[in-house]
């Protein structure tokens, strides 16, 4: 049995979010052009004067230099935003210098457009992620194994792939944060001789883990375990980032160097 989390609930949530049918879907109604003018511009929320979001043709920029930008349609009186989930929010109140709109938490987030130019510094883009490690890491494991010595090899490497996550703010916002994957490479020897060699990375593990699940996954770890009769045993880790959702997965290397992948009992 695999190891999760609150993975369910996690869906769930996200489900319940992005996936409600809405009378005024895309579908059923032209992009509204002249309101899509409007929004044009860096918005402040009316409590805090800070920026939330500047809007540059089809694409919202978030403050947080962490979330990705999104595309949007705004058709009739709801905004919709295209992540990594298609969220709709409906539009109470919109002028050339006001923007109200319902969250997701059906709380009434209200904006105004910022006329201070200095607001544009604080959506100055940056390569903002957080990878598990920042460089390679390298493990050796020395075992004996039928009076026989291998070395069992496992490198971790950060890569430049990314993870989208989507999260929700307080005011239940939608957003995209990006993250980066790593690639890791396991290899056994025996003396001088390879027995096995592969970079491993997340998607080799479609068939043991819920796709979902694995979309917004990183692999973030890599051990060995023991060597026995039926090889070299590893298990890799994956795992939402900033979270405590995980999944454990076993992974055995023959001595003839076949690779089997299954769930964790």
């Amino acid at each position: 049995m695999m190891k999760y989390v609150a993975i369910s609930l996690m869906v769930f949530f996200s489900a319940a979010c992005s996936s409600n049918k809405n009378p005024n879907s895309p579908e059923q109604g032209k992009e509204d052009t002249n309101a899509k003018e409007l929004l044009q511009g860096i918005w402040l929320d009316d409590e805090t004067e800070s920026p939330l979001m500047r809007v540059e043709g089809d694409t919202i920029y978030y403050a947080d230099a962490q979330s990705a930008p999104i595309a949007f349609k705004i058709v009739r009186d709801t905004l919709y935003t295209y992540g990594n989930d298609t969220t709709y929010y409906k539009i109470d109140k919109q002028g050339e210098h006001i923007f109200w709109f319902h969250a997701i938490t059906d709380n009434i987030i209200k904006l105004h457009k910022s006329e201070d130019p200095n607001d544009s510094l604080s959506f100055v883009r940056q390569e903002l992620v957080i990878p598990i490690y920042n460089e390679v890491i390298q493990r050796d494991s020395v075992v004996t194994y039928n009076g026989t010595r291998y070395r069992a090899y496992v490198y971790i490497n950060p890569s430049k792939m990314r993870v989208i996550k989507t999260t929700y703010s307080e005011d239940g916002i939608s957003m995209d944060n990006v993250y980066y994957d790593n690639v890791m490479h396991i290899c056994v020897y025996e003396g001088k001789k390879s027995l096995f060699a592969s970079d491993i990375t997340k998607q080799m593990f479609d068939q043991v883990v819920p796709g979902d699940f694995l979309m917004q996954a990183i692999l973030s770890d890599m051990k060995f375990v023991k060597v026995d009769r039926n090889g070299f045993h590893y298990q890799a880790v994956l795992a939402i980032p900033e979270s405590s959702i995980y999944s454990i997965t076993d992974m055995e290397v023959s001595f003839e160097g076949n690779l089997t992948i299954t769930s964790t009992k």
